[in-house]
């Protein structure tokens, strides 16, 4: 039996040995295992990010009928990570190089919260909990901004 617990997300990417540096970098991921085929390229990788375990390998058309599996443009997966502070959590991948594609803003539903793509195509989110004040304000402006107009369901 395996000692790998739970639902553990397996990216794949066109370059997954600088995929485990910005990861590294990026989300303070440690490498576990890395399993490299004699082509340069990664077989398998498994990272460590908080308390998540993370699956990686390089793209192979070639074992997949000649079908490239790694996005071609951002993903329509969202991976998310519950931090201490998502704005630092922003900032850091950031500065890792990922594009901000959401700044982090308190939201309604009670956490502060953004998302950025990494430069192999994934998305990625952030959040971390609104004090119960902040909550009741981003509540507040959220019903006063009326974000879906008239048709908005009651």
């Amino acid at each position: 039996m395996s000692e790998w617990k739970g639902l553990i997300p397996h990216l794949v990417v066109k370059g997954a040995a600088k995929a485990i540096e910005f990861y590294t970098t990026a989300l303070g991921a440690v490498e576990l295992a890395r399993m490299p085929p004699d082509d340069g390229r990664l077989m398998h990788a498994t990272l460590k990010i908080g308390d998540a375990t993370l699956f990686l390998c390089d793209d192979s058309p070639e074992y997949c009928g000649g079908m490239s599996r790694a996005p071609a443009g951002p993903s329509p997966v969202t991976l998310h990570l519950c931090v201490p502070n998502c704005d630092a959590a922003i900032a850091q991948a950031a500065g890792a190089g990922a594009t901000v594609t959401m700044p982090a803003a308190d939201m309604f539903w009670g956490d502060r919260y953004g998302q950025i793509v990494d430069p192999f195509g994934h998305a990625w989110s952030f959040s971390h909990s609104l004090t119960a004040e902040q909550k009741a304000a981003a509540e507040k402006q959220w019903a006063e901004s009326n974000p879906f107009g008239e048709k908005a369901c009651a």
